[in-house]
């Protein structure tokens, strides 16, 4: 029988329920044992792919093609696993598909109720997570604070299925925030308190309490919440905050969290293995010379809506041995008279990728001022239709080269709707989604970047590159380096007389891994050491650094 561990939060919402599974996850990872993790949102969205990255963050793609919770990137990348359209689950899908159910009359005429049938639908999607991938064990993470009203048909569910498959079968943990009053000095253990009975009159009793802080925790502190939550106190493990996240679960490890679940859940486990991660952690904390890349979005006043991008330039930092400083740039107050002033000193521009025209010409002026003035240049989704823009206006002598997303009637479309699209009403789900094989040229940058012919990328979108200008861009300078198997689809462009301008219309940061930094990310970091600002000197060939 599978094992379970339920993960709930309590206080407020943002404490760090999402690295704190992760790095769960890490500790078992780290002890030969497989893991599964799954998020449970209560929100009434089928899934985020329609939602404002404002109000959710950026939206992470699986293999499989669904647009899900960005916790999912912090399992991905922690355990190091792929997970599949299974490890997200949320109120819509969980109501649609039990409403679809009782108009089939699957219900014989019965009454529907949240219990039994909708945590009867919660029970069997994770129970789901365990049939598909075989996992040992599942994570599974209850969105939102404990209180919520929407999350109680969740909290309901995790209690049956702790029921069902007993309690040698099944941990709780509650992620809780202990506030510190700088009038008195003081971390409150009350609101935990208050979040852990609440939890109680649930019927769930946590077995092991993770308590954020800005600061330490002391014994004392930890035995009070032990008493009062009625939790042993080994259970109870301080998690302050840190510099880095990819410390947490070295420091679950070291309080004892690892052994503590192997205990309770009865695992067959060996010796856990932490030379590789220690490793990671001490370089990304090691003294470093920083690198300023500008990442050109129109959400940047909320970074989390380019989580997976800005993680993955910290992997490429962490291995070529650069910090990564980011410069968040608005697209929306970038033109052509400001650019220079503006991204002068970045050694390098990631021009982001998003939705709608709102912002595109800013990301047009940041492209032609990479091209202009030969500073490294990574286009991502978006990024790169607005390279192809930028360089058709420039190549073709036309101002009015555009995607029709952004200009339905222009005279140049250089991007266009990919043919199954153009009667697509719907939009959620109905985009290009998911991992799809491209096939490198050689000797083209990207080919080198990877080291090899076939590679397979998540993509999120519904414009593609225009073939009918593939030719013609493609003799003014603009190479194609990546299509799809059958030659129909552009999937990468380069610019041939440029040290590293390039486009992929995928999403590469879905991929990357902290001790494995995705290759395309890897190049772009590389060549940015190479172009120095303000007096720096190169301090590393581009063949060395890719060579590391």
């Amino acid at each position: 029988m599978a094992k379970y561990i339920f993960v709930t939060g309590g206080v407020v919402s943002g404490v760090g329920k999402g690295v704190a599974v992760a790095s769960i996850g890490r500790l078992l990872r780290a002890r030969g044992i497989s893991v599964a993790a799954v998020k449970l949102d209560p929100y009434l969205n089928v899934d985020p792919g329609t939602m404002n990255p404002y109000q959710h963050g950026e939206c992470f793609v699986t293999e499989d093609g669904a647009e899900t919770d960005l916790d999912l990137g912090h399992y991905e990348r922690i355990i190091d696993v792929n997970l599949t359209r299974s490890s997200n689950l949320t109120s819509g899908q969980v109501y649609s598909s039990v409403i679809a159910r009782e108009r089939r009359g699957e219900f014989l005429g019965g009454t529907i109720q949240v219990i039994p049938h909708i945590t009867n639908e919660i029970k069997a999607r994770v129970r789901g997570v365990t049939t598909e991938t075989g996992a040992e064990v599942v994570i599974a993470e209850v969105g939102g604070v404990t209180g919520d009203i929407e999350n109680l048909p969740f909290l309901e569910a995790v209690r049956q299925l702790h029921r069902e498959v007993g309690t040698d079968n099944a941990v709780y943990i509650h992620v809780t925030l202990l506030p510190y009053l700088h009038a008195t000095g003081e971390l409150k253990t009350k609101p935990t308190q208050q979040s852990v009975r609440e939890l109680r009159s649930y019927g769930i009793q946590p077995d092991a309490i993770l308590c954020r802080s800005d600061f330490d925790v002391s014994d004392d502190i930890r035995d009070k919440i032990a008493l009062f939550c009625d939790v042993e106190p080994r259970g109870v493990v301080p998690l302050r905050t840190v510099d880095t996240i990819y410390s947490v679960p070295r420091m679950l490890e070291d309080a004892g969290m690892g052994d503590f679940l192997v205990e309770r859940l009865r695992l067959n486990a060996t010796e856990p293995r932490w030379e590789e991660w220690d490793d990671l952690v001490r370089r990304i904390r090691e003294p470093k010379r920083a690198l300023r890349i500008a990442i050109v979005g129109k959400y940047v006043e909320l970074p989390d809506s380019y989580l997976s991008i800005r993680e993955a330039l910290i992997h490429a930092g962490v291995m070529l041995g650069r910090g990564i400083e980011i410069d968040w740039v608005n697209a929306e107050h970038v033109n052509d008279a400001n650019v220079e002033t503006i991204l002068a000193n970045a050694n390098a521009i990631l021009v982001a990728p998003g939705f709608g025209p709102r912002g595109i010409e800013g990301k047009i002026a940041a492209a032609r001022y990479a091209r202009v003035n030969r500073v490294p240049y990574l286009g991502d989704c978006l990024g790169m239709q607005v390279m192809t823009i930028e360089f058709a206006r420039y190549a073709l002598s036309v101002d009015d080269a555009n995607s029709t997303e952004m200009d339905p009637d222009t005279a140049h479309p250089v991007i266009d709707l990919m043919p199954g699209q153009r009667d697509v009403e719907d939009k959620g789900g109905t985009m290009r989604l998911g991992a799809y094989a491209c096939r490198l040229i050689e000797g083209t940058r990207a080919h080198a970047a990877y080291g090899a012919s076939l590679v397979y990328e998540r993509h999120r979108h519904r414009y593609e590159f225009n073939n009918e200008y593939r030719e013609r861009l493609g003799k003014l300078g603009l190479r194609i380096s990546g299509v799809s198997p059958d030659g129909k689809l552009v999937e990468i462009v380069e610019l041939d007389d440029h040290p590293f301008m390039v486009g992929s219309q995928f999403h590469p940061e879905y991929k990357s891994r902290p001790t494995a930094p995705h290759p395309l990310f890897r190049a772009f970091v590389a060549a940015a050491i190479e172009h120095p600002r303000d007096g720096e000197q190169v301090s590393m060939p581009l063949e060395l650094a890719l060579a590391r």
